[in-house]
């Protein structure tokens, strides 16, 4: 959107849906036209050059239900193409392996691994995508926060797990070490030459003085380390060691509520692993003085996968997007619902991720999110639904299917409903 010095507002395809990413308030540009007199005349730039016309016809959809904006109706001379792909996958394990998939057959086709792009709506979406691209040894760079296995959390909750697994692993121990107020690196080196010269047996960590800033924390960390170091059973020690890490999470870190979505991921994907030893090989650390404060692209004569936040997606464009979760509590968030303009930013998100794509579109529906701190023997699984922003009136845009035991019998129309009267069974079970 610009004023072009002759009393026009000028509106592009995506200008309204990303003018408040921008700080601003996406208010200023739909009052704009008012702040002249006469007002400012209107003129929509419907033509795309970018996306085809099937994608475009799901764009119009998702964008056309929002409550106010100024109406445009996108058209490209590109006219064959497929449909915006919509699958709804089993959990997010089979959202993470669909496309993996379909990135790598994109691939064999000729469309380079730059060509492509995930979109998610907040950085921790991607994080278990992370994990199986490295598993897989797949190249991709990120956009819109550090890399899962770059960020200080996940680094400090890896190191307790691996000084366990391996009681001489100096790197991890002084790391755990100087999460504790009061300990600095020439204490780490004392308490980590006491354990050296009690054959790494963590019991005799009890006997350290500590400074009296640690005092508190240092039976919890001994307990700790003993009792894991004892335990046979993998199931649920991420769990044990996030509970010892949450004070130390609040006081080192801020923006607690993100950090801990990493972890909750960490959790989940630790449950795929059979053994402690095994789940660490797969995520192998640099020493924290080795590795990058930031997630940098790789050489530009590399070819690599591109992961980003919607928000960092604006004004690039990609032959193939992915994009993640789109369901409630995700696209939309569940912290940006609390209003009704809350709720239009997010749908313009959505509009901003799906728009970005020229040739292919995936829109991942995952059923099953994981759920973090319950019961060890619980599902740990919750339900979900349908992002809000693509409703049953709009399914006819585009192309349904299921990956991962995601399939489904739907409803007949025709199914008799089956009425009962709750009254009458009440006053039955009373006589």
């Amino acid at each position: 959107m610009k004023p072009d010095g002759r009393g026009l507002t000028v509106v592009g395809d995506d200008a309204q849906s990303i003018y408040s990413f921008r700080g601003a308030t996406v208010r200023n540009i739909l009052n704009f036209p008012n702040q002249f007199t006469p007002p400012a005349e209107v003129v929509t730039l419907e033509q795309n050059y970018r996306s085809t016309e099937p994608i475009l016809d799901a764009c119009n959809a998702v964008i056309g239900q929002a409550a106010e904006g100024f109406r445009k109706q996108l058209f490209s001379d590109k006219l064959a193409g497929e449909r915006p792909q919509l699958v709804v996958a089993a959990d997010e394990g089979a959202q993470v392996e669909y496309v993996v998939e379909r990135v790598l057959e994109h691939r064999e086709a000729g469309l380079d691994l730059k060509r492509q792009a995930v979109l998610f709506r907040a950085s921790h979406h991607g994080d278990q995508l992370e994990i199986e691209l490295a598993r897989r040894g797949i190249p991709f760079v990120k956009y819109g926060g550090l890399k899962f296995l770059e960020t200080a959390h996940v680094k400090d909750l890896l190191s307790v797990l691996r000084w366990i697994e391996n009681p001489r692993d100096a790197i991890a121990a002084f790391r755990v070490f100087q999460l504790l107020p009061g300990i600095g690196p020439a204490v780490a080196r004392a308490a980590w030459m006491h354990l050296t010269a009690a054959g790494w047996d963590f019991a005799s960590l009890n006997d350290f003085p500590t400074p009296s800033a640690a005092e508190a924390h240092w039976p919890e960390l001994c307990q700790l380390l003993c009792g894991l170091r004892k335990e046979t059973t993998w199931e649920g020690q991420v769990a044990l060691v996030r509970r010892w890490y949450q004070p130390h999470l609040e006081r080192l870190h801020d923006n607690v509520s993100a950090r801990a979505g990493d972890l909750d991921q960490l959790e989940q994907i630790a449950v795929t692993y059979p053994t402690r030893g095994s789940f660490l090989s797969e995520l192998t650390l640099d020493p924290p003085e080795a590795t990058s404060a930031e997630a940098v692209p790789p050489h530009l004569d590399e070819d690599y996968l591109v992961l980003s936040t919607i928000h960092s997606a604006k004004g690039q464009e990609w032959d193939a997007v992915f994009i993640l979760n789109v369901i409630d509590g995700c696209i939309p968030s569940d912290m940006s619902v609390g209003t009704r303009e809350q709720v239009e930013e997010e749908r313009r998100l959505l509009y901003v991720a799906m728009t970005r794509a020229r040739q292919h579109l995936h829109l991942m529906q995952p059923m099953r999110l994981f759920r973090s701190h319950q019961h060890r023997h619980g599902d740990g699984h919750v339900l979900t639904l349908r992002s809000r922003f693509i409703p049953e009136s709009i399914l006819d845009m585009f192309e349904r299917r299921a990956h991962g035991n995601a399939g489904y019998q739907p409803v007949p129309a025709t199914r008799p409903l089956i009425r009962v009267d709750v009254a009458a069974r009440m006053r039955e079970m009373w006589e």
